[in-house]
């Protein structure tokens, strides 16, 4: 059991049988009445989110998550082939169980997967990859009008917006966690 006010950004907790990470909490104390506090959890299953108060104080689940690093190695068809980096056992993920995360994964790259009493939860990415531009339009000098960034394709597949020097085969670093361009790598 873990305390409200022991909330931090990215705690995994059990509510009402799901499990939900926290997105946002403030604590209130308002100048009448007992303290609260606000929450924004991420339902880890569905990927939607809530806004749920709690009692200062309020005790609730603490979801361990147990971690595991494997090697994403290729598609077949509608479900992706992982393999565990300690056992060598390989897995397959379905597109569904993945959702937009697709968009960021390369063959032998390393990601963590997430599993809660055995079920499959999700994986965690790094924070930045590097992704090849396979198709960028031209960007045309003085056109700055539109806050000098082109569309470009990734080897993803990913259509992100890049500064206007970015050119077909370069490579970029791309934020996994909103999409957007970083720096050119």
């Amino acid at each position: 059991m873990i305390s409200t006010n022991d909330f931090r950004t990215g705690l995994t907790i059990e509510v009402d049988g799901d499990v939900y990470s926290v997105v946002e909490f403030q604590h209130v104390k308002p100048g009448k009445g007992s303290a609260f506090v606000r929450s924004k959890l991420k339902n880890i299953r569905t990927g939607g989110v809530i806004e749920r108060t709690f009692r200062a104080g309020e005790k609730v689940n603490r979801a361990h998550m147990e971690r595991k690093e494997v090697q994403y190695l290729y598609r077949d068809g509608d479900s992706f082939v992982f393999m565990d980096n300690q056992t060598y056992d390989q897995m397959s993920i379905t597109l569904a169980q993945l959702g937009d995360n697709i968009n960021y994964l390369k063959e032998n790259m390393n990601i963590i997967l997430l599993t809660y009493n055995g079920e499959l939860m999700g994986i965690d990415l790094p924070h930045s990859v590097e992704l090849k531009v396979v198709a960028a339009a031209p960007g045309v000098r003085g056109d700055t009008a539109s806050g000098a960034t082109k569309a470009a394709t990734l080897e993803t597949g990913l259509k992100i917006q890049v500064p206007l020097f970015v050119e077909e085969g370069d490579v970029v670093k791309v934020d996994t966690r909103t999409g957007e361009y970083l720096e050119r790598a």
